[in-house]
């Protein structure tokens, strides 16, 4: 159809028909744009509530973070054939993010040690002892722990030896 014929017919057509056309031309317009507009804002809406989402893991994680490093990799990690217990426990305190509040260690005979920790979270602590008993071979046998005040810092006194 060519637009002359187009407008022929239009001019034709009596003013209240040309309303009703031009009315309902302009709402099959808005009907197209609604159509086309509503399912990209929902989107929109749900990829925002997706990103807030994930920023919110991510803080989460970010938390968590330390205390995952502490406890170590899942399976156990093989230390040197021959590396001493005040080198592992050492090494193992530094990798689990305890080495600012490591204050000393002491020989306690029987090849056991005496390790000191002041200002430590508590939970880095845990993770970092469950870590040298399931993956060093270590056993526990005996250890202090008190509060300092701090939220979540402990003062603490563990005695380590190896399994035999």
């Amino acid at each position: 159809m060519n637009p002359g014929a187009l407008t022929l017919w239009y001019a034709k057509l009596t003013p209240r028909d040309q309303r009703i056309l031009r009315i309902g031309a302009a709402a099959v317009v808005i009907i197209l744009l609604l159509w086309l507009v509503l399912p990209l804002h929902r989107n929109l809406t749900q990829a925002g509530e997706h990103l807030r989402q994930q920023q919110e893991d991510l803080e989460w994680m970010r938390g968590v973070g330390p205390t995952l490093a502490a406890a170590g990799p899942g399976q156990a990690s093989i230390a040197p054939a021959n590396e001493s217990l005040v080198v592992t426990i050492d090494r193992t305190a530094r990798e689990s993010g305890l080495a600012k509040a490591l204050t000393g260690s002491t020989p306690a005979g029987n090849g056991a040690m005496r390790v000191q920790f002041e200002n430590a979270d508590f939970n880095l602590l845990v993770g970092w002892l469950h870590r040298l008993t399931t993956q060093q071979g270590l056993l526990i046998d005996d250890a202090s722990i008190s509060g300092n005040g701090g939220a979540g810092l402990v003062n603490a006194s563990v005695l380590l030896r190896p399994a035999k």
